[in-house]
């Protein structure tokens, strides 16, 4: 053992977590830094690009403050692995500066254009080149919106000198001083601005949307050499960035989903459950989004993906708006408090509702209140929403893919909640595995770097690294298929009025 270890920064939508990890794939050291954003108008979120840098760095200097504190050689860090929150991005221009804030992956200030696009006549030929919908969550849509109505962001795009990126490209500008402008190929895909098929920026993409003149990154494979940092002197030595993925492509290279019918979800801010399907894309006919699933050297795998966009966010809006409970944790026991949810069903598009419906006009309701209802019922209802989408997803997905769901690895926060787990794998029918390690998308994104700095010599090196906390077992399906039915009724309700 040489005890080098692999700095992965994992930037997130409500905070930056940065770990420290050693050749056995054991988290050795932590910083974390919560970020805000900005949530104003019909449905805008924003945060502020520099902002995101200095929680960068503020949480990295936490980990490393931690990494010294136990005697441990910051010295020793052979690379960086980023891992970021996708289709959030940032443009600035030929000095480095920002044209306007970064406008997030949850934003809907782009439905109308969404529509217009659709009317165009343009929905079948961006899904088959992209594999992805036109919707608000993919970041061209929101490009479009600043180029009509942002005079700076219209004018750097029309003299050429308006840099995109997502905010991998963004963190990697910031850290190298302008030096390297690169992503990687799970973030270009991402964008509504990347062929699938040829590996590149479709040209043709770009000027259907108005956007002739934009600055694109050089893409790259997930685990490569991006450049050199020392974090604003944070290293002593600059440090290879050797790694940089989509925090959800993270979390299944870190969940070890390396073959065709592995499949993870990331129970989050958002939720992104997504299958490798090898190495071939696979139009979908179900709602579902082809991306490209992670990349190393010579191999791409790519995946179907069902996009949850109220996940977590859900839970912190019942702590925040309603205050029913202080801690999230504490929604596990008020569940179970109640024999069932007593009819009642929130249906959770705070943002609309992504895969595989679609509604993306669609607003948040809570269903079948009553006097007998109680807060528990509704915190029951809410935990339940989760795997009820989570359902509808794997559903839609095996209908979709040329092979057979093998396994499903849950990570991110919500994995705690045992209620939820245990929801999961009654609905599917299916074994639950919970990884033992809480940060899944670090771990990705650690594994990444490590490899392309010989840190770790393959795949089956890395699979021997990824351990498992809990299985979850399926209990019988009679009665939760009834609550299942009651969801779906609810869903077709909206559907039919519309």
């Amino acid at each position: 053992m040489s005890n080098k270890y692999i700095l992965a920064i994992d930037q997130g939508t409500s905070s930056t977590k940065s770990l420290i990890f050693d050749e056995k794939g054991q988290a050795v050291a932590k910083g974390s830094e919560n970020l805000h954003a900005h949530y104003f108008g019909d449905g805008f979120v924003e945060q502020e690009p520099e902002v995101i840098y200095q929680n960068v760095l503020a949480s990295v200097a936490k980990c490393l403050e931690d990494l010294t504190s136990k005697g441990l050689d910051a010295a020793a860090i052979a690379g960086i692995g980023i891992s970021n929150q996708r289709e959030t991005f940032i443009v600035w221009d030929k000095a480095g500066k920002p044209l306007h804030n970064a406008v997030v992956w949850q934003c809907k200030r782009s439905v109308q254009i969404c529509e217009e696009l659709k009317q165009q006549g343009l929905s079948e030929q961006v899904n088959q080149k992209t594999g992805l919908v036109i919707d608000p969550y993919f970041s061209a849509t929101k490009l479009i919106w600043l180029n009509r109505n942002n005079e700076a962001v219209k004018n750097a795009i029309a003299n050429g000198e308006a840099y995109f990126g997502t905010v991998d490209t963004w963190l990697l500008y910031k850290m190298t001083n302008g030096k390297n402008y690169a992503t990687d190929y799970t973030n270009a895909s991402r964008t509504l601005l990347f062929n699938l098929h040829t590996l590149q920026w479709d040209e043709e993409l770009i000027e259907a949307f108005g956007l002739t003149g934009i600055q694109l990154p050089e893409v790259k494979s997930s685990s490569a050499s991006f450049g050199k940092t020392t974090l604003d002197g944070l290293f002593a030595q600059p440090v290879p960035v050797a790694a940089m993925i989509g925090d959800s492509h993270a979390a299944a290279f870190g969940e070890g989903c390396f073959e065709a019918g592995t499949a993870k979800a990331t129970l989050g801010t958002g939720c992104s459950i997504l299958m490798n399907i090898g190495d071939k894309p696979v139009q979908s006919n179900n709602g579902m989004v082809t991306t490209i699933c992670w990349s190393i050297d010579g191999r791409i795998d790519y995946a179907l993906e069902g996009v949850i966009v109220s996940c977590g966010a859900t839970i912190e809006w019942l702590k925040n708006e309603l205050g029913l409970f202080n801690d999230s944790k504490e929604t596990e026991a008020m569940a179970t408090a109640v024999a069932d949810n007593g009819g009642v069903y929130l249906i959770p598009a705070f943002s609309g509702l992504g895969s595989p419906h679609w509604q993306m006009d669609r607003k948040a309701s809570i269903e079948g209140i009553s006097f007998g209802s109680t807060k528990n019922h509704i915190v029951r209802a809410a935990l339940e929403s989760i795997p009820y989408q989570i359902k509808d997803v794997v559903t839609a997905m095996q209908s979709d893919a040329t092979v057979d769901l093998k396994s499903v690895n849950i990570n991110g926060g919500i994995s705690g909640n045992r209620f939820v787990m245990q929801m999961i794998a009654d609905l599917l029918q299916i074994n639950i595995t919970r990884s033992a390690v809480a940060d899944a998308s670090a771990l990705g994104a650690a594994f990444l770097a490590g490899l392309a700095t010989g840190l770790y010599k393959d795949l089956s090196a890395l699979k021997e690294r990824i351990a498992v906390d809990q299985i979850y077992q399926p209990a019988s399906e009679s009665t939760i298929v009834v609550s299942y039915k009651q969801w779906q009724q609810a869903i077709y309700d909206y559907k039919r009025l519309m």
